[in-house]
């Protein structure tokens, strides 16, 4: 199926939910909508889904004008974070339901819901009711039923949210793979860019109902084309620095200034922000090309493996991974270090002006 949107538009009285939005999903693609809650994500697939309609602007199935298709008659399964089975249904009949109202014999349907039960690690429940499984259990049984009508399109609103770890890991490898194989489009929604990444295909970086960027994954988070499409695609939070372009010397505010160096060297005089990603950033030691500030340590955000350590600069707060768990306290004066070989560089306006990085990392 390929599924095409031409400056669509969706208004609520006077609020504008979704805005101009142009995009082509080829048949058999991966395709994932990243943007925080309320970016507009969910209204994205009801339309897509021909639930909802626009309130101008086109799509098409293709070719054919999606709006004169009923939605039955639409090769289309849907999965929301909030799963929905019937109580009164065993598993296996909960999986089954979409192949028995398609007539499939009985044991192909046996078949293929033995196959989804196994890759779901369904296969011991599927005599039990939904009453008798747990939360993460049920929204499997959920993805399971999606997966098994074989639809040509397959819509996955953050189905992963409720499972645990271990669990979400093996269904990011395995949902891509199990979906390729049927030929089916997916467009998967979620507000983590780690699982964007971790899942590949084409990435639609979505913000307050605008489609600010759309093309492959690792396209979109190496080379964002707006401010908007790094932000969206950083976590934690992206840093953000204004400067002034005077010479060959950079200009932080009035509190600090440095001689250009790695990307800035390609700058014109100017105002312009640069923004980098924590993982850039170093407290051990300078980089080849490096830009320095020196601070003091707010916070130490302990997450696993990393931390998060926030530190207060004089041209703005600035955050940084380190690995492990950091031994540094609140009031603790570091000195911090930006690779200055893989910062972007966008206008004042939010267009992108410089990302080159050679390494192809940001």
């Amino acid at each position: 199926m390929h599924l095409s949107l031409k400056n669509v538009c969706v208004n609520s009285g006077t609020d504008a939910i979704l805005r101009d939005i142009s995009i082509d999903l080829e048949k058999g693609s991966m395709n994932v909508l990243l943007g925080p809650t309320l970016a507009g994500k969910t209204s994205l697939m009801r339309l897509m889904a021909g639930l909802d309609k626009p309130s101008s602007g086109s799509i098409t199935v293709d070719g054919r004008d999606a709006t004169t298709i009923p939605v039955r008659r639409r090769s289309v399964a849907m999965v929301y974070q909030q799963f929905v089975n019937y109580p009164s249904l065993s598993v296996y009949e909960n999986i089954a339901s979409p192949l028995r109202v398609a007539k499939l014999r009985r044991d192909e349907i046996d078949s293929r819901v033995q196959r989804v039960a196994k890759v779901l690690g369904l296969q011991s429940l599927l005599d039990r009711s939904p009453l008798q499984i747990s939360g993460g259990q049920q929204q499997r049984t959920a993805i399971a039923r999606a997966i098994v009508k074989g639809a040509e399109l397959v819509l996955l609103d953050e189905p992963l949210a409720n499972l645990d770890y271990k669990l979400r890991e093996e269904l990011r490898e395995e949902l891509p793979r199990i979906l390729a194989e049927s030929g089916a489009t997916l467009v998967y929604a979620t507000t983590e860019p780690l699982e964007a990444l971790l899942l590949g295909g084409n990435t639609a970086a979505l913000s307050e109902g605008r489609l600010v960027q759309f093309g492959p994954t690792s396209s979109v988070y190496h080379r964002p084309n707006h401010i908007e499409a790094a932000r969206v695609f950083s976590d934690p939070p992206l840093n953000e620095m204004h400067i002034s372009m005077r010479g060959a010397v950079a200009h932080f505010g009035d509190f600090h200034n440095t001689p250009a160096t790695g990307l800035l060297l390609k700058l014109p005089e100017g105002s312009f922000t640069i923004t980098f990603r924590p993982e850039i950033v170093s407290l051990a030691k300078p980089w080849e090309s490096s830009l320095s500030f020196p601070g003091q340590v707010s916070v130490a955000e302990i997450s696993g493996s990393e931390s998060f350590v926030h530190v207060d600069t004089a041209v703005g707060r600035v955050i940084c991974v380190e690995a492990g768990v950091s031994a540094l306290q609140p009031g603790d004066s570091v000195t911090l270090h930006v690779d200055a070989t893989r910062i972007v560089v966008f206008e004042r306006n939010g267009a992108l002006a410089v990302a080159d990085a050679p390494t192809g990392e940001l």
